[in-house]
């Protein structure tokens, strides 16, 4: 019977593990940066970005922290805490521009087809939650990142900027809300698939579908040999690769796993999957428009806070709600019920039993979600529209998270939020782990990632140059220059078709 070893080796300078955004990112700074790499994707799907960057398995805010109120979080003394929303807000940017970049460059035949302009809105209910929502907006305020936000507690302003959410509600209920017109939505899936067939057509980039890598093994040279199945053909393939990358979404634990590299000892993951209710009444869709976040319930994940969500997926307008959390023992939607147990290993068996130990408000807050029944994710619609009709709406399958678990010295186990870049020592691997704010904040994340394992490259004069072609800001900080930030997002929200930004 033939086997991997049979099978002669083919070599790569780069492979990348995963077709979704984070590895269509890496491929086109690198091809960017240096033309003559040779590069191969193995995706294990038959298609591009069918799991967390497809758009209806991705949230497609834009994170930008403009009304996430989970990355504003309220210390005990009151005081409220926008260092995340700096940095998320600054990584949007930063993704902002090079898109601009890829815009010109002739990447998309028009950026309306991945990102259009939508509100984003925070929405409070209650004294002691406007309270919060008050101080949030007044903090944001002294930051010119947010200063185009605009705050407001009265209905008849309320009513202007969400109507649908207005309707049949009781003025006397005391209620704020925040807005700002740079919001965005952007459909990551499809973003990744103008990527990737720029990749092909332009750079002989190719994506190899139905291709699941089994094991990936250093030589003493410090190469990687993969042991490849092409799933269509049942054909077993070697691959050597100088650097790997693994960006298979929930799927890379596993592979990091196989890696045995010291820096990815004691990682595990705790699976989320989510639900939409996604409206199928036309009349309401067109009533609103905007992305309005809600206050997220004790012991909530991050992507399970509620949003009452414009989108524009595939040119057409929709309106979603939710997520719903749940849990599954998958690690990707169209894995196996097997992930979480074939996860478990000596080093990270005690940091996963610890975190279920020190997070019981996360258990509880999922066994309630998993058991709420169709009529109840309704009822919990109708905080955002009173008069919310079941018949309006169905309910589909979001997509699957894997919140990263790291070893902790103290607490045995930690349960952590975003996303980890876990880089082997001599840079010849790399991993990401995590999900939220994960697609809008990855061009970030591959800067970091070619920090860590393109360290002479990133230091070169040709690539330093070629970054700040690509990103202008590259090197500064916006939150540091009023000036340059008005001038950065003047220039992309012309190139990306956006809504304008003001005069001063």
């Amino acid at each position: 019977m033939f086997n991997h070893n049979d099978a002669p080796i083919v070599d790569y300078d780069v492979v990348l593990i995963g077709a979704g955004i984070m590895s269509a990112t890496l491929a086109v700074f690198l091809k960017e940066l240096q033309p003559d790499l040779k590069i191969e994707i193995f995706e294990r799907l038959d298609k591009v970005a069918g799991e967390s960057s497809d758009a209806w398995n991705n949230a497609g805010t834009g994170h930008s922290a403009f009304c996430e109120l989970n990355y504003t979080p309220q210390h005990e003394d009151g005081s409220i805490d926008i260092s995340k929303a700096v940095k998320i807000v600054e990584s949007f940017e930063v993704s902002k521009q090079f898109w601009s970049y890829l815009v010109e460059d002739g990447y998309f035949s028009s950026p309306q087809s991945f990102i259009n302009s939508i509100p984003h809105s925070s929405f409070v209910l209650g004294k002691e939650d406007v309270s919060f929502l008050t101080k949030r907006y007044k903090a944001l305020q002294a930051c010119h990142l947010f200063k185009d936000m605009v705050f407001a507690d009265d209905i008849e302003t309320l009513t202007q900027w969400m109507p649908l959410m207005m309707q049949q509600r009781d003025a006397s209920h005391e209620m704020a809300a925040t807005r700002i017109e740079l919001g965005t939505d952007v459909n990551f899936g499809e973003l990744t698939r103008s990527l990737f067939n720029h990749l092909n057509g332009s750079h002989d980039v190719e994506v190899l579908l139905n291709h699941e890598v089994k094991s990936l093994q250093q030589e003493e040279d410090g190469q990687w040999i993969l042991k490849v199945e092409d799933e269509v053909n049942d054909k077993k393939k070697r691959v050597r690769a100088k650097f790997v990358f693994i960006g298979a979404g929930g799927g890379s634990l596993s592979l990091l796993e196989k890696s045995d590299i010291e820096e990815g000892e004691g990682f595990g993951g705790f699976p989320v999957s989510g639900q939409w209710l996604v409206c199928k009444n036309e009349e309401l869709i067109q009533k609103h428009h905007a992305k309005v976040y809600g206050k997220a319930k004790v012991g909530a994940p991050p992507m399970s806070v509620p949003h009452l969500d414009t989108r524009v997926i595939d040119g057409k307008k929709e309106l979603l709600f939710g997520p719903f959390a749940g849990f599954s023992t998958k690690f990707l939607k169209e894995g196996s019920y097997f992930d979480l147990a074939l996860s478990l290993t000596v080093d990270n068996i005690l940091p996963m039993l610890s975190v279920g130990i020190h997070n019981m408000p996360l258990t509880k807050y999922l066994i309630e979600q998993v058991m709420l029944s169709f009529e109840d994710k309704i009822e919990v619609l109708r905080e955002f529209i009173p008069n919310a009709q079941a018949e309006d709406w169905e309910l589909t399958v979001a997509g699957q998270r894997v919140q990263v678990i790291k070893k902790d010295e103290e607490e045995g186990g930690t349960l952590e939020f975003g996303t980890e870049v876990v880089a082997s020592a001599d840079g010849t691997l790399a991993a990401l782990l995590g999900a939220s704010p994960g697609a809008s904040t990855s061009v970030s994340i591959m800067l970091e990632l070619m920090h860590k394992c393109f360290k002479t490259e990133m230091a070169s004069e040709a690539w330093m140059t070629k970054l700040k072609e690509m990103i202008p800001s590259y090197g500064k900080h916006l939150v540091d220059d009023e000036q340059l930030t008005k001038s950065i997002r003047t220039r992309t929200h012309q190139l990306l078709k956006l809504t304008p930004i003001a005069p001063d």
